[in-house]
């Protein structure tokens, strides 16, 4: 829209972000961001008491029935995620696991294997790898410091990179429809995150590597093999609650865990080229069909085929009966009711600043008007976006509210730097939610593993900064390559971020061991 509000568009994204500072509640911020929006948008246009409450009433009706069909592909994710577990497909990677693996190199690839695997949620990845896999890598003598760093480091960084992920659904939700299609901008910013690719390196590299570990980390590791204390905690609440969920269920294989995974990749791309019209007889190629396609409703039919194709699987296999099946559906969807809670503030609070107020359109003019070297803009929205992801504990949050207001910056002032500066916007998101002792992932993976929650942070904490700092190196460069065309400059980028942590990861190790206590 053409109206602006000026300074006062800027009001509802800074009071959201400093209340997420100081109370750590992000509900409680992003509703008070919202009400404040409106209060300005209603005094600026005369609207009255009344006027506000409609306006408030309709902007949320709005937002949620536009992304509906992101709120139904969640719940049904859930419900996949608590059918996969009670299953006890999980549970059977372990034993096998613990059956085949010969060596500590072994364990750990195998535990960032089944990271990666579960790709679709970060709550499913923390608590399904970090349970399963403890047994295993007990046995090895893994510290459960470095357990819980594989964990982590394959929850939120694998999510953000998948396209059919709960995490992908939200990012696709966020960004505005006047600047493309956003499963297309989506899968164009995921070779540019650099923080998600780097850290998935970063923990295979590793697993492979003898003594490679530096910092507390390998502190952590020396006593381990050592003094056979690998820093467990009393954890038989978590335990009891996988437990619980599974019902020990013996019968399960992994084929259970892999079968309705690769049951939803498969129809998720069939799903998404459906409906970008690629069988309609346009002559549509699947590129054109990916960046025609509605993602929501097309992740939303994949994952209801999905849950299908599931129940005739498990009912075939007679692992789960129809009472099992069915009660699954109320624990799925109930897992994903604050994330969807999340999502539609953070719906909100996005179109009253962007629809309502203008407020990217103000902050791309001030950006203009300072006379910044736009060559900049990036590395600084990818350090913004780290403090606010680790200040709040929330990834989702974060890109929620900085995704409209980065995309409206770059699209008048830098076009080129769009993808770029979406890229550094999650990959900042994703490395304050990985390190935050406040995030829900970083203390469900400390919870999964048994680990102390403060030692997982402390451990973790200088591999994830070891990332950032050549993410950030990476972002410079592509903001001084941006315009020689976005494949040249990742082609630049990525690389050259690379080296730098391969080089950090030689070098620190020998120059960084703590003396045992």
């Amino acid at each position: 829209m053409e109206w602006n509000a000026g300074i006062w568009s800027i009001i509802p994204p800074i009071v959201a972000i400093i209340l997420a500072l100081i109370t750590k509640e992000v509900v409680f911020s992003l509703i008070l961001g919202i009400l404040s929006g409106t209060v300005i948008y209603s005094l600026m246009q005369g609207l009255g008491f009344i006027g506000f409450f409609d306006t408030l009433v309709t902007l949320m009706c709005e937002k949620l029935g536009a992304n509906s069909s992101l709120i139904l592909f969640l719940a049904m994710l859930g419900i996949l995620v608590a059918l996969v577990t009670r299953a006890g497909g999980s549970r059977a990677y372990g034993e096998w696991a613990a059956r085949h693996l010969k060596g500590t190199a072994s364990a750990r690839l195998a535990t960032s294997a089944l990271g990666v695997l579960i790709f679709i949620d970060d709550y499913f990845n923390c608590l399904t790898v970090g349970t399963v896999m403890k047994p295993v890598t007990d046995k090895f003598k893994i510290s459960r410091e470095r357990l819980a760093y594989s964990v982590d480091a394959t929850a939120a960084p694998v999510c953000i990179i998948a396209p059919i992920s709960s995490w992908a659904a939200a990012v696709i939700s966020y960004y505005p429809e006047s600047a493309g299609n956003g499963m297309t901008a989506f899968l164009s910013s995921v070779p540019m995150n650099l923080y998600a690719v780097l850290t998935l390196f970063m923990v295979f590299w590793m697993a492979v590597r003898k003594n490679g570990e530096y910092g507390p980390m390998a502190k952590a590791e020396r006593r381990a093999r050592t003094t056979g204390n690998l820093g467990a905690v009393d954890s038989r609440e978590a335990e009891e609650t996988f437990d619980k969920v599974t019902k020990k269920n013996s019968n399960g294989r992994v084929s259970d865990l892999i079968i309705p995974i690769l049951v939803l990749i498969v129809l998720s791309v069939l799903s998404m080229i459906y409906v970008g019209g690629y069988w309609d007889g346009s002559g549509m190629t699947l590129f054109d069909a990916f960046g025609n396609t509605d993602a929501g409703y097309a992740l939303a039919l994949a994952a209801f085929c999905t849950l299908i194709i599931t129940f005739i699987y498990y009912s075939v296999r007679r692992i789960l009966n129809f009472k099992e099946f069915f009660g699954c559906i109320n624990e799925g969807v109930q897992a994903m009711v604050p994330a969807c809670v999340i999502l539609t503030l953070a719906w909100s609070i996005s179109g009253i600043c962007r629809d309502y107020l203008n407020t990217g359109g103000f902050v791309a003019n001030v950006v203009q008007s300072s006379n910044m070297p736009l060559q900049l803009l990036a590395p600084i929205i990818f350090l913004i976006s780290c403090l606010l992801a680790f200040a709040t504990g929330t990834a989702w949050g974060t890109f929620g509210i900085l995704i409209p207001i980065v995309t409206s910056i770059t699209e008048i002032a830098a076009p080129e730097l769009t993808i770029i500066c979406l890229s550094a916007t999650l990959a900042g998101s994703v490395f304050g939610d990985h390190c935050s002792p406040i995030s829900d992932t970083t203390i469900l993976a400390s919870t999964g593993t048994g680990c102390n929650h403060l030692a997982h942070v402390g451990t973790q904490a200088p591999y994830a900064v070891t990332v950032a700092v050549c993410c950030f190196i990476g972002y410079i460069i592509a903001g001084f390559t941006a315009k020689l065309g976005f494949a040249v400059c990742t082609m630049i980028s990525l690389p050259i971020a690379l080296v730098c942590l391969i080089g950090a990861l030689i070098i620190l190790p020998k120059v960084w061991q703590p003396a045992d206590d």
